[in-house]
């Protein structure tokens, strides 16, 4: 009996490959942090595997939060940039809309923080310690006042670059 011809592109037998890491972030620690582990600039504790608000343990340890970090050597995660004329003539309400945001998430999520606020010559850029937070706020600003909302990733630098305008 005749076999079916084999397509010539078809692969036989296990392709074992060495998986590379598609997103790198540089301020993903790269061994275990101990728990009770303090940020000095922001207060943020280590414990349970994740950094949190909390009271300072007893013999705690002091390293910096990844978001200090960022912020120290100005390196964010997220870049949300806000223009037009609607924006303009509504700087004050969307800004406090930003901050409001920020505080929301960050009870929960330490880590996620504005870094920086720098005026541009048709708007503003925002930059964030975190994706999320760049993400979230792009959102609430946009399901507030519609306008257009562009999410652009960059994987290998773990990198988000959100855009609003109206």
């Amino acid at each position: 009996m005749n076999e079916p011809a084999k397509h010539p592109l078809a692969r036989t037998g296990r392709q074992n490959r060495r998986i590379h890491e598609l997103v790198h972030d540089p301020y993903r620690s790269k061994s275990k942090i101990p728990n009770s582990t303090v940020c000095p600039p922001c207060g943020a504790v280590f414990h349970a595997g994740r950094w949190t608000w909390m009271a300072r343990p007893a013999k705690a340890r002091e390293g910096l939060c990844p978001a200090c970090r960022r912020t120290r050597d100005k390196y964010p995660a997220g870049f949300l940039t806000l223009k037009g004329q609607f924006f303009r003539e509504h700087r004050e309400e969307i800004l406090n809309l930003a901050r409001h945001e920020e505080q929301k998430a960050n009870v929960e999520h330490p880590l996620q923080r504005i870094m920086a606020i720098e005026d541009q010559e048709d708007g503003i850029l925002l930059t964030t310690t975190d994706t999320h937070l760049a993400r979230g706020i792009g959102e609430a600003v946009h399901r507030a006042y519609q306008g257009e909302l562009d999410f652009r990733y960059v994987e290998e630098s773990s990198m988000l670059q959100v855009s609003w305008t109206r």
